[in-house]
Protein backbone atom coordinates (compact mmCIF):
# COMPACT_ATOMS: atom_id res chain seq x y z
CA UNK A 1 0.00 0.00 0.00
CA UNK A 2 1.14 3.67 -1.03
CA UNK A 3 2.14 5.40 1.85
CA UNK A 4 -0.11 8.19 0.46
CA UNK A 5 -3.20 5.76 0.97
CA UNK A 6 -4.86 6.79 3.98
CA UNK A 7 -4.83 3.62 6.53
CA UNK A 8 -9.05 3.91 7.02
CA UNK A 9 -10.99 5.18 4.53
CA UNK A 10 -14.82 5.29 5.24
CA UNK A 11 -17.22 5.99 3.32
CA UNK A 12 -20.91 6.77 3.57
CA UNK A 13 -21.34 4.07 6.53
CA UNK A 14 -25.08 3.43 7.33
CA UNK A 15 -26.14 1.51 10.52
CA UNK A 16 -29.26 -0.17 11.41
CA UNK A 17 -30.62 -1.60 14.62
CA UNK A 18 -33.68 -2.82 13.20
CA UNK A 19 -36.54 -0.40 12.16
CA UNK A 20 -34.26 2.40 13.93
CA UNK A 21 -31.17 3.97 11.79
CA UNK A 22 -28.01 4.70 14.30
CA UNK A 23 -25.69 5.66 11.53
CA UNK A 24 -26.11 8.45 8.46
CA UNK A 25 -23.70 8.49 5.87
CA UNK A 26 -20.81 8.68 7.87
CA UNK A 27 -17.16 9.20 6.20
CA UNK A 28 -13.47 10.18 7.14
CA UNK A 29 -10.19 8.99 6.58
CA UNK A 30 -7.50 8.21 8.93
CA UNK A 31 -3.33 8.30 7.76
CA UNK A 32 -0.55 5.86 8.83
CA UNK A 33 -0.05 6.27 12.62
CA UNK A 34 -3.04 9.22 12.76
CA UNK A 35 -5.01 9.67 15.63
CA UNK A 36 -8.97 11.08 15.35
CA UNK A 37 -11.23 12.29 18.05
CA UNK A 38 -14.72 11.03 18.18
CA UNK A 39 -16.73 13.04 20.06
CA UNK A 40 -20.53 13.70 20.80
CA UNK A 41 -23.25 13.41 23.29
CA UNK A 42 -24.65 10.43 24.54
CA UNK A 43 -26.82 8.58 21.70
CA UNK A 44 -24.71 9.98 19.12
CA UNK A 45 -23.01 6.64 17.50
CA UNK A 46 -19.88 6.65 18.54
CA UNK A 47 -20.07 3.16 20.10
CA UNK A 48 -22.26 2.18 17.01
CA UNK A 49 -19.07 3.19 14.51
CA UNK A 50 -16.80 2.03 16.86
CA UNK A 51 -18.14 -1.64 16.66
CA UNK A 52 -19.43 -1.72 12.97
CA UNK A 53 -15.41 -0.80 12.10
CA UNK A 54 -14.11 -3.42 14.08
CA UNK A 55 -17.28 -5.79 12.84
CA UNK A 56 -19.31 -6.19 15.83
CA UNK A 57 -22.07 -4.44 14.36
CA UNK A 58 -23.06 -4.68 10.26
CA UNK A 59 -23.90 -1.84 8.32
CA UNK A 60 -26.64 -1.51 5.89
CA UNK A 61 -24.64 0.47 3.59
CA UNK A 62 -21.27 2.14 3.06
CA UNK A 63 -17.76 1.16 2.49
CA UNK A 64 -14.90 0.54 4.88
CA UNK A 65 -11.47 0.34 3.67
CA UNK A 66 -8.68 -0.74 5.89
CA UNK A 67 -5.17 -1.08 4.34
CA UNK A 68 -6.66 -0.50 0.99
CA UNK A 69 -8.66 -3.67 1.22
CA UNK A 70 -12.19 -3.57 1.48
CA UNK A 71 -13.87 -4.82 5.22
CA UNK A 72 -17.04 -4.34 5.17
CA UNK A 73 -18.73 -7.38 5.67
CA UNK A 74 -16.03 -9.20 7.52
CA UNK A 75 -16.20 -10.99 10.26
CA UNK A 76 -14.66 -9.40 13.44
CA UNK A 77 -12.13 -12.09 13.65
CA UNK A 78 -10.66 -11.85 10.40
CA UNK A 79 -10.83 -7.96 10.86
CA UNK A 80 -8.58 -8.33 14.01
CA UNK A 81 -6.08 -10.31 11.88
CA UNK A 82 -5.95 -7.56 9.77
CA UNK A 83 -4.97 -5.29 12.39
CA UNK A 84 -8.01 -3.13 13.63
CA UNK A 85 -8.32 -4.10 16.77
CA UNK A 86 -11.34 -2.68 19.44
CA UNK A 87 -10.88 -2.23 23.08
CA UNK A 88 -14.27 -1.57 24.26
CA UNK A 89 -15.75 0.51 27.41
CA UNK A 90 -14.92 -1.81 30.09
CA UNK A 91 -11.35 -3.50 30.88
CA UNK A 92 -10.61 -6.29 29.21
CA UNK A 93 -8.57 -8.43 31.74
CA UNK A 94 -8.56 -11.53 33.13
CA UNK A 95 -8.74 -10.33 37.07
CA UNK A 96 -7.95 -13.70 38.45
CA UNK A 97 -4.85 -14.18 36.05
CA UNK A 98 -1.69 -11.97 36.46
CA UNK A 99 -0.08 -9.91 34.47
CA UNK A 100 2.23 -12.13 32.44
CA UNK A 101 -0.72 -14.54 32.31
CA UNK A 102 -3.01 -12.25 30.60
CA UNK A 103 -0.54 -11.15 28.00
CA UNK A 104 0.58 -14.66 27.43
CA UNK A 105 -3.39 -15.54 26.39
CA UNK A 106 -3.43 -12.47 23.63
CA UNK A 107 -0.67 -14.87 21.52
CA UNK A 108 -0.71 -18.07 19.27
CA UNK A 109 2.80 -18.14 18.63
CA UNK A 110 5.77 -20.18 19.52
CA UNK A 111 7.79 -20.02 22.54
CA UNK A 112 10.60 -17.72 20.93
CA UNK A 113 8.08 -15.34 19.60
CA UNK A 114 5.93 -14.87 22.78
CA UNK A 115 8.82 -14.00 24.80
CA UNK A 116 9.99 -11.23 22.29
CA UNK A 117 6.11 -10.35 21.94
CA UNK A 118 6.32 -10.00 25.93
CA UNK A 119 9.79 -8.23 26.22
CA UNK A 120 8.26 -5.90 23.83
CA UNK A 121 4.85 -4.99 25.77
CA UNK A 122 7.15 -4.33 29.05
CA UNK A 123 9.18 -2.21 27.18
CA UNK A 124 6.16 -0.08 26.52
CA UNK A 125 4.94 -0.45 29.28
CA UNK A 126 7.52 -0.86 32.19
CA UNK A 127 4.93 -0.13 35.32
CA UNK A 128 3.71 -4.14 33.80
CA UNK A 129 7.07 -5.84 33.85
CA UNK A 130 7.42 -4.39 37.14
CA UNK A 131 3.92 -6.06 38.35
CA UNK A 132 4.23 -8.95 35.84
CA UNK A 133 3.47 -11.48 39.08
CA UNK A 134 0.55 -9.18 39.98
CA UNK A 135 -2.88 -10.23 39.32
CA UNK A 136 -4.15 -8.19 37.11
CA UNK A 137 -7.72 -8.02 39.22
CA UNK A 138 -5.14 -6.00 42.13
CA UNK A 139 -4.21 -3.58 39.55
CA UNK A 140 -5.26 0.53 39.31
CA UNK A 141 -8.18 0.94 36.99
CA UNK A 142 -5.58 2.95 35.39
CA UNK A 143 -2.95 0.42 34.92
CA UNK A 144 -6.01 -2.24 34.33
CA UNK A 145 -6.60 -0.37 30.90
CA UNK A 146 -2.79 -0.06 30.20
CA UNK A 147 -2.86 -3.82 30.37
CA UNK A 148 -5.96 -4.26 28.61
CA UNK A 149 -3.98 -1.91 25.68
CA UNK A 150 -0.79 -4.14 26.06
CA UNK A 151 -2.98 -7.40 25.45
CA UNK A 152 -4.35 -5.50 22.12
CA UNK A 153 -0.91 -4.29 20.77
CA UNK A 154 0.81 -8.09 20.83
CA UNK A 155 -1.06 -8.97 17.96
CA UNK A 156 1.12 -5.99 16.27
CA UNK A 157 -2.18 -3.88 15.13
CA UNK A 158 -2.48 -1.20 12.60
CA UNK A 159 -4.71 0.93 14.09
CA UNK A 160 -6.32 0.58 17.69
CA UNK A 161 -10.05 1.69 18.34
CA UNK A 162 -9.93 3.18 22.16
CA UNK A 163 -13.98 3.28 23.20
CA UNK A 164 -14.11 5.48 26.39
CA UNK A 165 -11.03 3.99 28.14
CA UNK A 166 -11.23 6.75 31.17
CA UNK A 167 -14.63 6.03 31.69
CA UNK A 168 -14.68 6.41 35.30
CA UNK A 169 -11.13 6.51 36.29
CA UNK A 170 -9.86 9.23 39.14
CA UNK A 171 -8.10 12.22 36.97
CA UNK A 172 -4.58 10.51 37.93
CA UNK A 173 -5.20 7.39 36.22
CA UNK A 174 -6.92 8.72 33.07
CA UNK A 175 -3.41 10.58 32.81
CA UNK A 176 -1.83 6.75 32.84
CA UNK A 177 -4.69 5.92 30.14
CA UNK A 178 -3.62 8.42 27.65
CA UNK A 179 0.09 8.37 28.34
CA UNK A 180 -0.48 4.56 27.44
CA UNK A 181 -2.18 5.77 24.07
CA UNK A 182 0.80 7.79 23.04
CA UNK A 183 3.16 5.38 23.86
CA UNK A 184 1.00 2.74 21.76
CA UNK A 185 1.18 5.91 18.93
CA UNK A 186 5.17 6.05 19.58
CA UNK A 187 4.78 2.04 18.62
CA UNK A 188 3.78 3.29 15.00
CA UNK A 189 0.08 2.33 16.14
CA UNK A 190 -3.00 4.42 14.60
CA UNK A 191 -5.36 5.65 17.02
CA UNK A 192 -9.53 5.96 17.10
CA UNK A 193 -10.26 7.46 20.18
CA UNK A 194 -13.99 7.79 21.62
CA UNK A 195 -13.97 9.71 24.74
CA UNK A 196 -15.79 11.63 27.28
CA UNK A 197 -12.96 14.11 27.86
CA UNK A 198 -12.38 16.62 25.18
CA UNK A 199 -10.34 18.90 26.06
CA UNK A 200 -7.61 15.70 26.42
CA UNK A 201 -8.99 14.21 23.27
CA UNK A 202 -8.88 17.06 21.34
CA UNK A 203 -5.21 17.49 22.53
CA UNK A 204 -3.99 13.98 21.84
CA UNK A 205 -5.60 13.65 17.88
CA UNK A 206 -4.71 15.10 14.74
CA UNK A 207 -8.30 15.11 13.77
CA UNK A 208 -11.60 15.15 14.86
CA UNK A 209 -15.04 13.96 13.81
CA UNK A 210 -17.76 15.02 15.70
CA UNK A 211 -21.19 12.97 15.83
CA UNK A 212 -24.81 14.12 16.52
CA UNK A 213 -27.81 11.58 15.90
CA UNK A 214 -25.99 9.34 14.02
CA UNK A 215 -24.56 12.16 11.77
CA UNK A 216 -21.41 13.74 11.19
CA UNK A 217 -21.69 17.11 12.20
CA UNK A 218 -17.92 18.47 11.45
CA UNK A 219 -14.53 16.87 10.72
CA UNK A 220 -11.54 18.63 10.31
CA UNK A 221 -7.99 19.29 12.15
CA UNK A 222 -8.23 18.67 16.23
CA UNK A 223 -6.74 22.17 16.66
CA UNK A 224 -9.86 23.77 14.93
CA UNK A 225 -12.59 21.44 16.81
CA UNK A 226 -13.08 23.30 19.67
CA UNK A 227 -15.71 26.16 18.48
CA UNK A 228 -17.16 23.76 16.45
CA UNK A 229 -17.81 20.96 19.44
CA UNK A 230 -19.51 24.02 21.79
CA UNK A 231 -21.45 25.36 18.37
CA UNK A 232 -22.82 22.13 16.44
CA UNK A 233 -23.53 19.89 19.63
CA UNK A 234 -22.29 21.38 23.22
CA UNK A 235 -23.84 24.62 22.40
CA UNK A 236 -27.20 23.87 20.22
CA UNK A 237 -29.24 22.38 23.34
CA UNK A 238 -32.00 24.92 23.24
CA UNK A 239 -33.44 24.59 19.87
CA UNK A 240 -34.24 20.64 20.39
CA UNK A 241 -34.66 20.52 23.78
CA UNK A 242 -31.72 18.83 24.72
CA UNK A 243 -29.76 20.49 28.03
CA UNK A 244 -27.35 22.87 27.24
CA UNK A 245 -24.44 22.40 29.61
CA UNK A 246 -21.98 24.95 30.99
CA UNK A 247 -18.62 24.27 29.66
CA UNK A 248 -14.75 26.00 28.43
CA UNK A 249 -14.30 25.41 25.17
CA UNK A 250 -11.83 22.52 25.07
CA UNK A 251 -8.73 24.98 23.30
CA UNK A 252 -8.85 27.06 26.58
CA UNK A 253 -9.97 24.51 29.12
CA UNK A 254 -7.48 22.91 32.01
CA UNK A 255 -8.82 20.47 32.44
CA UNK A 256 -11.12 17.76 31.34
CA UNK A 257 -13.98 18.68 29.62
CA UNK A 258 -16.42 16.11 29.45
CA UNK A 259 -17.56 15.39 25.68
CA UNK A 260 -21.12 14.33 25.92
CA UNK A 261 -24.45 16.19 27.39
CA UNK A 262 -26.07 14.72 30.95
CA UNK A 263 -28.41 11.46 29.43
CA UNK A 264 -28.77 7.73 29.37
CA UNK A 265 -26.31 5.72 27.06
CA UNK A 266 -27.45 4.38 23.85
CA UNK A 267 -24.82 2.39 21.13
Amino acid sequence: MSTDEPLLRVTDLAVRYGPAQALFDVSFELPQNGALAVLGPNGAGKSTLARTLSGLVPSCGGSVKFGGQEITGLSATRIRRAGLVHLPEGRGVFPGLTVHENLRMALVVDRRDRERALERAFEIFPVLGKRRRQQAGTLSGGEQQMLSLARALMVDPRLVIADEMSLGLAPRLVDVVFDSLARARDAGVAVIMIEQFASRALAFADQCLILRRGRSSWSGAAADAGEELLRRYLGEGTADGDARPSVTPPAASSGPVAAGAAGPRTP
